[in-house]
């Protein structure tokens, strides 16, 4: 499929920035151009904004269940185009076919569940202690303009889960996406476009992500930020909207431990583990890195782990059997090359991969270390690659010391077969997130955030619309 060139949707149209300038898109599998997006500018966005106003007056405004409809529509739609979005996904991106198309699927899926839990956002009475021709309400309002902020890992599933939540909850939505990956999410947007969402009601903007945000994030239209990213970046929005009194859902990065107790099944865990380490060449936010094996079994778990990293077939995502693809970009490698680097130095071991692959492209073996020291960089910094990093530990106290460690606390994995040591890790590990003896498996119906510096608030369950309603309290005295 032909890769198009990416527009701004602004108050319903399709349309080129205002003072005609573009940004090129690479191919991450072989370095090429292959497209441009369009490049907003200050004129841009002030329509954009004037836009997501008078749509949010009249999304408010429409009932759940006319919202709901439009939301299944949209939702059907992207099933019906996941074969012809996952393409476009792939080339901008990297990732294998199946991944994209599994990412377009779900969205339609999160779009649908969002879609019915529109229909339980209300308020209660509550009896008054004082008289009982006192009518006491608490009411759930749309906060407003929604500003979302969303990274290039996952294109489509980050903004996706921001629109699910706002829109279920009647807000309105400006959309600055990722210039790197922009035809993924204007693939999601033209499918609510074409179900007949309102005019202003979703808007998509590309552009200076620094330029775009320290002007959307103080404008007085929009009442709440929500952004998917790096730590330090989150800090600096979340500061910015906090200085506006602006409402804030944060997302950011991780560093996700992996506990494998000593009464593991070590082929249930180097499946599950391995696979969500490789996933999206390991550039994933919830991403398996830091690997804590009990000493008694390292040896044998490591040497699976190498077995599955150098048996997956790496290539260009839109060839057939590729398991792994490129890094989003040059600067991913260099990053690998310098983690690998600095490991290798403080004493770790390299048991698979460690190298680029090739010249062209950007892709890196994935890679295992083993017997890693605690002061490696990439025990202490996101590697956001295909890298595994393995040390051991005796007591399982010990690796939840660890684990609980930095000031990450996004996801965490574990293994083992006993319900005293999972009941221990569900306790004491500090993440927003754990699973047990599988893999990463986020749906929309469950809270999807991390803790800590991690962020705060939710991209899942009904927990998720919390952020984009005000509550009010409303009492009438019967006369």
């Amino acid at each position: 499929m032909t890769y198009p060139n990416t527009q701004l949707f602004i108050n319903g149209q399709w349309r080129d920035a205002a003072d005609g300038r573009t940004l090129a898109v690479f191919n991450p599998a072989t370095g090429a151009e292959i497209g441009r997006v369009a490049h907003a500018g200050q004129a841009d966005l002030d329509q954009a904004l004037e836009a997501a106003q008078k749509g949010f007056e009249t999304w408010r405004d429409m009932t759940a269940a006319e919202r709901s409809k439009i939301m299944r529509k949209a939702a059907a739609l992207m099933r019906e185009r996941a074969g012809e979005i996952a393409p476009l996904l792939t080339q901008e991106q990297g990732k294998p076919l199946a991944e994209a198309k599994g990412e377009a699927l779900a969205a339609a899926d999160i779009i649908e569940w969002f879609a019915e839990e529109g229909f339980r956002v209300y308020g209660r009475i509550v009896p008054s202690r004082a008289n009982l021709a006192i009518r006491q309400m608490v009411l759930k309002d749309p906060v407003g303009p929604v500003a979302a902020f969303t990274p290039w890992n996952f294109p489509i599933n980050q903004v996706v889960r921001k629109v699910g939540a706002a829109l279920a909850a009647g807000c309105s939505m400006l959309v600055k996406a990722p210039e790197e990956t922009p035809a993924g999410p204007a693939a999601l947007i033209r499918a609510f476009a074409d179900a007949g969402i309102p005019p202003g009601v979703l808007g998509l903007v590309y552009g200076n992500p620094a330029e775009i945000s320290s002007y959307l994030i103080p404008h007085p239209v929009i009442r709440k930020v929500t952004f998917t990213g790096s730590t330090p970046v989150g800090k600096q929005l979340a500061a910015m909207a906090g200085q506006h009194m602006k409402r804030v859902t944060m997302e950011l990065g991780g560093h996700a431990p992996v506990i494998v107790c000593d009464d593991a099944d070590i082929a249930l865990a180097v499946k599950s583990a391995g696979a969500a380490k490789f996933r999206n060449a390991g550039q994933v936010c919830i991403s398996p890195t830091r690997f804590l094996v009990h000493e008694s079994i390292k040896a044998e778990f490591a040497q699976q782990m190498a077995q599955y990293a150098q048996g997956l077939k790496v290539g260009d995502g839109l060839a057939e059997g590729t398991q792994m693809g490129p890094l989003a970009n040059p600067r991913r490698l260099t990053a690998m090359a310098q983690f690998q680097e600095d490991a290798v130095q403080a004493g770790a071991q390299v048991l698979a991969g460690g190298k680029r692959i090739g010249e062209s492209g950007n892709f890196w073996e994935p890679t295992v270390l083993l017997d890693v020291p605690l002061q490696a960089r990439i025990f202490n910094d996101e590697p956001f690659g295909p890298v595994a990093a393995i040390r051991s530990f005796e007591r399982l106290e010990d690796a939840i010391a660890e684990a609980n460690r930095l000031s990450f606390g996004l996801a965490g994995y574990a293994f083992t077969k006993s319900l005293k040591n999972a009941d221990l890790l569900a306790r004491r590990v500090e993440v927003g997130m754990l699973w047990v003896n599988m893999p990463a498996m986020p749906s929309a119906e469950m809270p999807f955030g991390g803790i800590k510096d991690s962020g705060y608030g939710s991209e899942g369950g009904p927990e998720a619309l919390d952020a984009y309603l005000n509550a009010r309290a409303v009492a009438v005295m019967n006369v």
